[in-house]
């Protein structure tokens, strides 16, 4: 059988108490270096963002391209075999009209969002991303797009390299 234990010995201790340094205390900043990886896949596609490129990887076994890239196959669980470049080019496959901003306040004018497949990779190999340059009208799924990139020196290796999709014109694609 155990003691229960009503109060415990001693005094409880306040902010004021370290504050009027009845309670000795340290403060202490320790120049701690850390690095850390997205992973070999990610990077290198994060790195090809800045670039203003679009890299998949290919696997041999299932003759698919994986966009965004990964270094394992979720098919046949093997490896990934080589890097291969996808156009910045898709189609529409499902979008979104929203009249909240990103952060969660109402807008007047509504913001697109949706997944894009992209030219190149296997079907239904895409990214979620913004829609841009097209009215709530005009937009619809199978529509042809095309990434809006950020002018190389503002590119910083992130998704939002790419700023939007807009649609493919007359003549474009």
């Amino acid at each position: 059988m155990t003691a229960r234990v009503d109060r415990w010995p001693g005094v409880e201790l306040g902010p004021k108490d370290i504050e009027g340094r009845v309670v000795t205390s340290v403060r202490y900043r320790p120049a701690a270096k850390f690095a850390w990886s997205a992973g070999e896949a990610m990077s290198r596609f994060l790195a090809e963002l800045q670039r203003g490129r679009l890299i998949a990887r290919q696997c041999n076994t299932c003759r698919r391209i994986l966009f965004p890239p990964r270094m394992f196959c979720e098919e046949c669980y093997r490896p990934t075999d080589a890097w291969v470049y996808v156009r910045d080019t898709g189609t529409i496959e499902t979008y979104s009209v929203s009249y909240l901003d990103t952060d969660a306040r109402r807008i007047t004018e509504p913001i697109f969002v949706g997944v894009v497949s992209i030219d190149g990779a296997s079907p239904r190999m895409g990214i979620m991303h913004y829609f841009g340059e097209v009215t709530k009208e005009e937009i619809r799924i199978g529509m042809p797009v095309q990434a809006k990139w950020r002018p190389a020196e503002d590119r910083v290796g992130s998704v939002l390299d790419i700023e939007y999709f807009r649609p493919v014109r007359e003549g474009g694609r």
